[in-house]
């Protein structure tokens, strides 16, 4: 059954469908980047709320402003803007729907001024954002704003025609304050810690650039909310389609696969309303903080130090990695004595079966997640998600083998080549520069440790870390990774 409107009413009964009518809903958020984590998380969440018959005045029109999201838009036009939310679990209970809260999606590819008018409208309320790590043009090192990048300065000297975020963000905003429509919010979704105050860093870093005025109103005026957001949601391969497809009866040319986990902590800061979504399940907070900690260094510090071991030793699946005894070992050594100390309590978390769960949701055989995604833009992720934990194990002097090795494998890693000879490309906009890096043996350690956008000045400057970074680099080479492990282990 191909997805569309038309044959809604004539799906199989193991796939759920809106309760609401589609063609009453109106536009309330605009999305920028819409990928697989927002159909999954926000949208989903959005859809939820709207099948108990509120929230119908929230629909999402998303906003591509990258050439490739063009691929996206195209598959969701052809079948009405609909798409299968596809739950891949190890237990029976997952469900497979389809999801009709995103009814729109412009690209700035088209035009800038579809996208622009969009914005201005009154009726929308929020912008949220899944523009990944690096997409906040914020230098890791310095914490300053990138106005050198190029199109920052196109913005800049364009702004009726922006191509950044930023820019439309901001030249939005300014329509609305001269029409008297009033300001949005701005909601980041992504993996940062504090990422509605990296995205207001970054907003009036660049309105600043601009026109000071309307940086003040925009200061005054638009609301931030920090969140934390988590749910693992791989990339859709065509054996996904397919399994949909048996399984289901549905034709989906790009469903949306996830684990059944999902959660959403979101400070109430929103200027303009926001959807009920604490009736689906969101739990709205005055401080997300300990919340992001704990996923953000738990969750993902956790997946970047099983995937660049794993995937060297030749796995390419997050759940192959925890079925292999020393990896699991090391990813719970990792988390009980490196991690969980730094952390402050969390209200309404037990943190024991926390991450208990993560090692259970790692394991999931069924949604096949795979190392490559997580492995990838390992240059952004590594200032987010591991370095803060070096950097206060340093400062208490406390032992850094373990999150040193993760920092060694991923350098060994961007040589593109795994223990079994297999080579393989390295996903990330950095990847020439970081490849370069590790061309040559000597002087490793001061050219991979010394790039301060990733690492900054604390990891280079430890004798302790850089010692423990060459040695296990030189372990992985020389003996592999499972005897690497055994002796960091102790075994």
């Amino acid at each position: 059954m191909k997805l569309n409107k038309p044959n809604l009413d004539h799906l199989p009964p193991t796939v759920a469908r809106p309760s609401y009518d589609p063609s009453q809903l109106r536009q309330g958020i605009v999305h920028i980047g819409v990928g697989g984590f927002h159909r999954a998380h926000q949208a989903a969440y959005t859809d939820a709320l709207m099948n108990l018959g509120e929230g119908l005045d929230w629909a999402i029109c998303g906003a591509g402003l990258r050439r490739e999201d063009r691929a996206m838009r195209d598959a969701l036009a052809a079948q009405d803007h609909l798409y299968t939310l596809f739950e891949l679990g190890d237990q029976p209970d997952t469900q497979v729907r389809v999801i009709a809260a995103i009814n729109g999606m412009l690209l700035a590819e088209d035009g800038a001024e579809m996208l622009l008018a969009k914005l201005a409208e009154p009726g929308i309320r929020i912008v949220s954002l899944t523009i990944t790590e690096g997409g906040y043009c914020i230098d890791d090192s310095t914490g300053e704003f990138r106005a050198d990048l190029p199109q920052i300065q196109h913005d800049l000297a364009n702004p009726q025609a922006p191509q950044s975020v930023f820019g439309f963000l901001c030249e939005a905003l300014r329509r609305r304050r001269e029409a008297g429509s009033g300001p949005f919010t701005v909601m980041s979704c992504d993996n940062l810690p504090h990422n509605g105050d990296v995205a207001r860093k970054a907003l009036l870093a660049f309105a600043h650039l601009q026109n000071h005025d309307l940086a003040r109103w925009i200061d005054g005026h638009v609301s931030f909310p920090n969140a934390m957001v988590d749910r693992i949601t791989p990339m859709t391969s065509p054996a996904h389609r397919q399994q949909l497809l048996e399984r289901h009866g549905v034709d989906d040319s790009w469903p949306v696969v996830c684990e059944p986990f999902l959660q959403w902590v979101v400070e109430d800061k929103f200027v303009a309303g926001r959807p009920a979504w604490e009736q689906v399940g969101v739990q709205f907070t005055d401080d997300v903080t300990p919340y992001e900690e704990m996923k953000i260094k738990l969750l993902n510090g956790s997946h970047l130090a099983l995937t660049y071991l794993g995937f060297l030793q030749g796995y390419r699946f997050v759940h192959e990695t925890l079925a292999d005894p020393l990896l699991q070992r090391y990813m719970r050594t990792f988390m009980d004595q490196d991690v969980t100390p730094q952390l402050a309590p969390v209200p309404g978390i037990d943190l024991t079966r926390y991450k208990h769960s993560l090692t259970e949701r790692f394991a999931n055989r069924a949604i096949a997640d795979q190392l490559e995604r997580v492995c990838s833009d390992g240059s952004s992720k590594f200032p987010k998600f591991i370095v803060p934990t070096a950097n206060r194990l340093i400062a208490d002097r406390k032992p850094v083998e373990r999150v040193a090795l993760v920092v060694a494998a991923w350098a060994l890693y961007l040589r593109g080549e795994d223990e079994r000879g297999t080579r393989y490309n390295i996903p990330d906009p950095r990847a020439a520069d970081c490849q370069a890096r590790v061309a040559q043996r000597d002087g490793l350690a001061t050219r991979v440790l010394g790039d301060e956008t990733i690492f900054g000045s604390t990891i280079p400057a430890s004798k302790a870390f850089v010692s423990a970074f060459e040695r296990l680099y030189d372990s992985l080479r020389e003996v592999g990774v499972s005897e690497t492990l055994r002796q960091v282990l102790g075994d």
